[in-house]
């Protein structure tokens, strides 16, 4: 099992670098960062773009993967995304993977003075954005016509650094997201069941996870891939157990045993903020960083 962070991008380079070097020094496999807008309760706050941050975060650093967690059709196009995508994975030397998912509502879904999209639309979207960035990953000049993502002799050359492209890490929980992931991941990504995230158990919880792994490997079965080849990610903090796996290394070492034997392969924790939905010790964080993972053998 592999475990990871995430980063929010909130601080200004002259301090936000500081922590992308300390993930590394702690011996995270990932560092992740959101590619919002905005989001949620930091919408009123300090706020930086994810690929910038990212590119920042790849000359800091010389080992660390890094990525997002994740991007999504709402403010982003796949002719101009491939191209910074590229970039990056040449300036980190391959190190980048791409979570993507089909976002949601709210500010992201209309900063550009779009009218929110059905979850019909929604989903339409996520599989022709996904089939067109591969293409364009992978394919040195690109034409293609949809229904709403087009693109005219886009050239990414001389393409990815990572063969044949960077690895799709694919959020998704529903059976059109399923398939995609099937389709074109390297990983899938869940942040668990958010129905349950209120009012439910960490018993409910992880059944529900069984349940999203069994319909993944129903997925892979139809596209003739072994659901063993797709790495598995859960992104925590969404799950009804929230931060308290955060409490103690004993704690995280508890969580992390039981999700492994759920099939997952990669926990993503996030960097502690003070006074967020986020705060959590940053001594005990650390402890988990370096001492969870060979407490579980």
């Amino acid at each position: 099992m592999r475990l990871s962070t995430v980063i929010l991008p909130i601080h200004r380079w002259s301090e936000g670098q500081k922590t992308w070097r300390r993930a590394e020094e702690l011996g995270f496999h990932a560092a992740y960062t959101y590619d919002h807008l905005s989001w949620r309760t930091f919408r009123d706050g300090p706020w930086f773009g994810a690929l910038p941050t990212l590119t920042a975060a790849a000359t800091a650093t010389e080992r660390i993967r890094l990525g997002t967690l994740v991007t999504s059709p709402n403010f982003r196009h796949p002719v101009t995304l491939a191209k910074e995508l590229m970039s990056l994975d040449d300036i980190s030397d391959g190190r980048v993977t791409l979570g993507i998912g089909a976002g949601g509502n709210g500010f992201d879904a209309t900063a550009l003075g779009q009218e929110p999209w059905t979850p019909k639309e929604r989903a339409d979207r996520f599989g022709e954005f996904v089939a067109l960035l591969d293409r364009l990953l992978t394919e040195e000049a690109v034409t293609a016509r949809g229904t709403y993502y087009s693109a005219e002799e886009a050239r990414n050359i001389p393409g990815c650094v990572q063969r044949p492209r960077l690895p799709f890490a694919v959020a998704a929980t529903g059976p059109r997201g399923l398939k995609l992931a099937a389709r074109y991941g390297q990983a899938w990504v869940t942040t668990g069941d958010p129905k349950i995230f209120e009012t439910g158990t960490p018993e409910e919880s992880e059944a529900a996870l069984r349940g999203q792994v069994e319909k993944l490997g129903k997925a892979c079965a139809e596209h003739g891939r072994d659901v063993t080849a797709l790495d598995k990610v859960l992104l925590t903090g969404f799950t009804p157990d929230r931060n308290s796996p955060l409490e103690s290394v004993d704690a995280f070492v508890d969580f992390a045993g039981r999700h492994r034997e759920i099939g997952f392969t990669e926990l993503v924790i996030h960097w502690p903020i003070p006074d967020s939905d986020f705060a959590t010790d940053q001594a005990v964080f650390e402890r988990i960083a370096t001492e969870a993972l060979p407490q579980l053998g």
